[in-house]
């Protein structure tokens, strides 16, 4: 017994928890401190120098967030991970040790309408670019990549409308091409998707949505696999090339498996300070106590009332791919076969007034931006989170002027539907 691993229920509760040394609590303590008190000033250096291991300022270090980030790398298989204070902030670190002036990304034209303006947008100031192809036409993709493209990224589950990618077939153009695969795993979280194990090299969670699952604090974290060879070109300079602010540290050289997630907290956060706060992880940790539950119990709930709505006359599409009539269902079995989340879009065939009469109809459903909590949500994407986008953009991201994206919370699925029917005979009759 002692041989075998644990299961994710066990790690979800135990992994980087432990009774705290100097009290004995069994919870992981809120460790609310700016700075933590060297032992001497050779403990000092050797903490600077990264020689050590160690506590020094919580823009880097804090023992809450360490906790946190053991878990969070331990549930994706993954050799190690950086929490942060959004998704969007994960994101940009993600990015930041691989990218450099002129260089680019090729990206999912299947992304949530925030990261698209991160991508077409906001890096541009920096000097990075993106590409936008869709990952079903592997050529396209495959095309797209040239000798300035630095990472490759797409999301497991899309949100809004629920596309599953097919991690292997992508992961399989990167690895010829010699690129890391980055994957946001936010919709699907470690308990329904791995992507490690379907080639990724680093994965990125909006912890803020089913890791935390309540609505309370924003998060971000990325894991890095740890299998990928940052020093098999020149491609990657800040991994394997002398860091002047460490003496000429080479971070691959030096910390092998782990020089990702070193580099992220020694260059990363030191400089972009993007840092996620004890308190917020410390209500992230307590959430993903329960995820695996909570994620049965939202697959189960969004099967249901997707099938309702497809069965609906006034509906004229629903896109959850738990649905046998979903293109993307057969990739279920292969990439998320314990259930396909609970995000999902519907397209209402009165189109977009009666959209924004049903949004405004709804009792049980929150009108909010955010997804993954426990309550169920609603909202109009096109007019909202995806408002930047072109509509030829909103619709290859599955959020057309006529469709209402849905996140399923745990309340009782009759009540959802019972709230859905009233608001659409009020928006579409009966």
């Amino acid at each position: 017994m002692a041989d075998t691993p644990p299961g994710f229920d066990t790690l979800q509760i135990h992994a980087g928890a432990r009774p705290d040394p100097a009290t004995g609590a069994r919870q992981v303590p809120i460790y609310q401190s700016t700075a933590f008190v060297f032992r001497d000033t050779d403990h000092a250096a050797a903490l600077f120098n990264l020689q050590e291991v160690g506590y020094i300022y919580s823009r880097l270090t804090n023992p809450t967030v360490s906790a946190l980030q053991e878990r969070m790398a331990t549930l994706e298989g993954g050799a190690g991970a950086v929490c942060v204070a959004s998704g969007h902030s994960a994101q940009i670190l993600a990015l930041f040790p691989l990218m450099g002036p002129g260089l680019n990304i090729v990206a999912s034209n299947r992304l949530y309408g925030g990261t698209v303006t991160q991508f077409s947008q906001t890096i541009r100031r920096f000097g990075w670019s993106a590409t936008f192809v869709d990952f079903d036409d592997l050529d396209a993709l495959d095309a797209a990549i040239d000798e300035n493209t630095r990472a490759v990224f797409c999301e497991s589950i899309a949100n809004p409308g629920g596309y599953i990618t097919d991690l292997d077939a992508v992961s399989a153009v990167t690895d010829r091409h010699g690129i890391p695969l980055i994957v946001d795993n936010t919709t699907a979280t470690p308990y329904l998707c791995r992507p490690i194990e379907h080639g990724a090299t680093l994965v990125v969670h909006s912890m803020t949505k089913y890791l935390t699952g309540n609505g309370t604090v924003t998060g971000g974290c990325i894991i890095d696999s740890g299998k990928f060879d940052w020093s098999a070109n020149d491609k990657f300079p800040s991994l394997s090339q002398p860091e002047a602010a460490y003496h000429g540290l080479k971070f691959h050289e030096t910390f092998g498996p782990l020089s990702f997630t070193f580099h992220s907290i020694a260059v990363g956060l030191r400089d972009l300070g993007m840092t996620l706060n004890p308190q917020a992880a410390h209500y992230t940790l307590m959430g993903i106590e329960t995820l695996s539950l909570r994620m049965d119990r939202h697959c189960e709930n969004a099967l249901k009332v997707a099938k309702w709505l497809e069965a609906d006359p006034r509906v004229a599409t629903v896109t959850y791919a738990g649905l046998p009539s979903s293109p993307y269902h057969g990739r279920m079995a292969t990439i998320c076969p314990k259930g396909a989340s609970s995000l999902f879009t519907f397209a209402l065939k009165d189109g977009y007034d009666a959209c924004v009469k049903l949004i405004n109809s709804v009792d049980l459903f929150s009108h909010v931006a955010n997804l993954g909590d426990t309550r169920s949500l609603i909202i109009h994407s096109a007019s909202t989170t995806h408002r930047q986008l072109s509509e030829a953009q909103q619709i290859a991201a599955g959020a057309a002027p006529d469709v209402v994206r849905l996140s399923i919370g745990l309340e009782d699925p009759a009540d959802l539907i019972a709230d859905l029917d009233q608001a659409m005979t009020k928006a579409c009759g009966q």
